[in-house]
């Protein structure tokens, strides 16, 4: 049994922002999304940085050099927009999340980068997991006990990232996972997220198996929503080809 990852991505820019400074690579091997900040331009610069950094990626990889694949894609991003500060200081706090995964050329492994709080979730024999835990000042009190989980979904401060990539030294969290046949991933940005509740997301997950309708649907629950962010969307899906 040889398995493949079969994706596709899709972004909006909600209803309120003037703009898009999300971005997304959706391939082969690779998917990854990317959410900017910073003022003028400089978030969709950051977050266009960031997934050109890692689509070279998307190559057969052999499963022990998929992690430190991940770590070079994610250097070269750090550097680039470190770069692109010293260019133009007015990009100065510009930055970006990723949340990228990388399928072995095996198909036996799979590896996740991730930094900020766009996130990662594993949809597998109807449950859904959220694999990537958000860097945001909200999490920190959620693991503090300070606050609930439900409590934070709708805290004021829930937008304010602790860890980006802003051309400085980070501390990325990455992990290897065995894929099984009929996973399904979804990785998407906070406009999507911070809008829609898990258990849609899982119905929605399981009600569309076709990828593309999929991931238009769950951009019509966030616009529904209010679409007060941008939204981006990949259906990742793990197939047995043979």
């Amino acid at each position: 049994m040889t398995l493949k990852l079969r994706s596709i991505g899709t972004s909006d820019r909600g209803l309120i922002r003037s703009g898009n400074q999300d971005a997304l690579h959706a391939g082969t091997w690779l998917v990854a999304v990317a959410d900017g900040m910073g003022g003028m331009a400089a978030g969709d610069l950051a977050s266009a940085i960031a997934i050109d950094a890692v689509a070279p990626l998307d190559a057969e990889t052999p499963e022990d050099a998929l992690v430190a694949a991940l770590q070079r894609g994610i250097q070269v991003a750090t550097t680039r927009i470190r770069q692109a500060v010293t260019e133009d200081p007015q990009r100065q706090g510009m930055g970006t999340t990723l949340t990228a995964l990388l399928f072995a050329r095996t198909g036996s492994c799979l590896a996740l980068a991730h930094i900020g709080d766009s996130r990662a979730y594993l949809f597998r024999e109807g449950v859904l997991k959220q694999i990537t835990r958000d860097d945001t000042f909200v999490q920190m009190l959620v693991d503090q006990g300070m606050i609930t989980p439900e409590e934070a979904s709708s805290h004021p401060r829930r937008a304010v990232v602790t860890q980006a990539l802003q051309g400085d030294e980070v501390s990325p969290t990455y992990a290897t996972m065995v894929p099984w046949a009929g996973d399904r991933w979804l990785l998407c940005s906070d406009g999507l997220s911070n809008v829609v509740g898990p258990e849609t997301l899982a119905e929605v997950l399981a009600q569309h198996p076709d990828r593309a309708e999929c991931a238009r649907r769950l951009i019509d629950l966030a616009l529904r929503a209010g679409g007060p962010d941008n939204v981006t969307v990949i259906i990742a899906d793990v197939l047995d080809e043979d």
